[in-house]
């Protein structure tokens, strides 16, 4: 979307500055007062069945499903902090059945099993709505669909494009809208026209959505230890051991779900990209300011440029924010104080003022942001360690809310040695290309970001840099 501002570097206007001036700087999922406490670090040795690394939902559904496989299962989960305190509580909150990060991405890496991988997603996507109704979990599930946006004229004819891809592959739930259409159902003067996906995305309350599959696990009898970070994993024996600031797991099988903090399997981690995305929460909309945007079916929305921003409303008529920027820190590493970047906000306030100027002199509450695990063909990939005995997914790029579940079947079903639909997919059965060492990973990726502008500002054209990096597989995003 447009600098309101004028030429790229100008100073913000006004009533960015003053919409932000007040906000907290942590996530506003995370102050929910259903925040559960802490459980306890777990101190001297441990013995299990399955041990599950990292408390995030890739490691909730993992442990959660292993449960209710084998009730008798004996499954330990560690987690470095809280659960739920990283990307799991931090997202937008869209729980997309896409095991593929969209429709697009899918149609150009497996155009083959599409149709299948279309079809596992949507049957997963079901699975974790009946989930959070049989565990009674509070997370403002809401199966409203998504809405890609077109915000420049070369975008309508690609939307136009994907939702006839999407009627020869016989998917449903699949709308084209023209501009009239659109702003019927969110009003913003940037619409030029939208792709509906009408069944294929829930919104939530990502926190409290964790927070229930942890209390969920903890009701099936996974014992589980928060303020316990994995520090170092290890054949021994017939099993696995992992050591731990305070004592030591021992385990027959281990699932690692860090996702985009270091895996305790080095040789993976040139494949994951840590990079910081930021939101905003604006403080709840009046009835007015709600009759001026609509938004009556509350879909949860993105626009389609390449540096794009994602945007949804909550359950108390707040609409979240976020998206655009991509940051990347040289070395990849995850740090807390990389958690804000205050240019990041101020140009979110910028374009969420170009998107919705009828809500000029509403507030910011909160401004935050969050690792994301990032791989260059931008969704999941799995694998095993130590003859079998770990298996790891990871690479979501920023559509695990409901892509973790599934990963959490393959892990499972990798770890049991079966041969299922899951894992006879070329998706899983694959990886992708892993990102260059340093210098050249900055370098590459500072290029790759330059060129992506460069493309969203001369409509959609790309550059031979990108399309040299579309022809080998090697992409960047968030």
């Amino acid at each position: 979307m447009p600098n309101t501002s004028g030429a790229p570097g100008s100073a913000p206007t006004p009533s960015p500055v003053h919409a932000l001036a007040d906000a907290a700087l942590t996530p506003f999922w995370l102050e929910d007062p259903a925040r559960p406490d802490a459980g306890p670090a777990l101190v001297g040795d441990e013995h299990c069945d399955l041990l599950v690394v990292g408390g995030g939902y890739s490691g909730l559904w993992t442990a959660l499903l292993a449960k209710e496989r084998d009730p008798q299962r004996d499954v330990v989960l560690i987690e470095g902090q809280e659960v739920g305190w990283a990307a799991s509580g931090r997202n937008g909150g869209f729980c997309a059945a896409s095991l593929t990060h969209g429709l697009g991405n899918g149609l150009a890496r497996w155009p083959g099993e599409l149709a299948t991988l279309e079809k596992l997603g949507a049957r997963n996507l079901d699975a974790i709505e009946d989930a959070v109704a049989r565990h009674g979990i509070d997370c403002d599930f809401e199966r409203t669909g998504e809405i890609d946006v077109a915000t420049a004229p070369h975008q309508v004819g690609e939307l136009r494009e994907m939702a006839e891809e999407a009627r020869q592959l016989g998917l449903g739930g699949y709308e084209f809208l023209d501009r009239e259409a659109v702003r019927a159902e969110v009003d913003s003067p940037t619409f030029l026209a939208g792709l509906w996906d009408r069944t294929g995305v829930a919104m939530v309350h990502p926190a409290r959505l964790a927070w229930g599959l942890k209390r969920a696990c903890r009701s099936l009898g996974v014992r589980i230890y928060e303020h316990t970070p994995g520090t170092q994993l290890s054949s021994r024996g017939a099993g696995i051991a992992v050591r731990t600031p305070y004592g030591r797991v021992f385990a027959r099988h281990a699932a690692l779900a860090t996702n985009a903090f270091p895996s305790l399997v080095k040789r993976i981690r040139p494949f994951v990209a840590p990079v910081y995305d930021y939101a905003l929460m604006t403080e709840p909309l009046t009835e007015e300011q709600l009759a001026a945007v609509g938004w009556k079916n509350r879909p949860g929305l993105s626009d389609s440029a390449n540096h794009f921003h994602y945007f949804r409303i909550t359950a108390d008529n707040r609409i979240l924010w976020g998206g655009y920027d991509i940051v990347y820190h040289y070395g990849g590493g995850v740090r807390a104080e990389y958690d804000h970047h205050p240019d990041t906000y101020r140009k979110l306030a910028e374009h969420f003022f170009t998107c919705f100027p009828q809500l000029e002199g509403i507030r910011f509450t909160h401004t935050w942001g969050g690792a994301i695990d990032t791989c260059s063909r931008f969704s999941a990939f799995f694998g095993t360690a130590h003859g079998g005995r770990t298996a790891y997914a990871l690479g979501y790029t920023g559509l695990g809310v409901g892509a973790t579940r599934f990963g959490a079947e393959v892990m499972l079903d990798l770890l049991a040695g079966e041969r299922t639909e899951r894992t006879e997919l070329e998706m899983v059965r694959t990886k992708p290309l892993p990102f260059p060492p340093e210098p050249v990973r900055s370098l590459g990726i500072g290029l790759t970001q330059w060129s992506m502008t460069r493309a969203d500002e001369n409509g959609g054209r790309r550059n031979l840099w990108l399309k040299a990096m579309d022809k080998v597989g090697l992409g960047f995003d968030s």
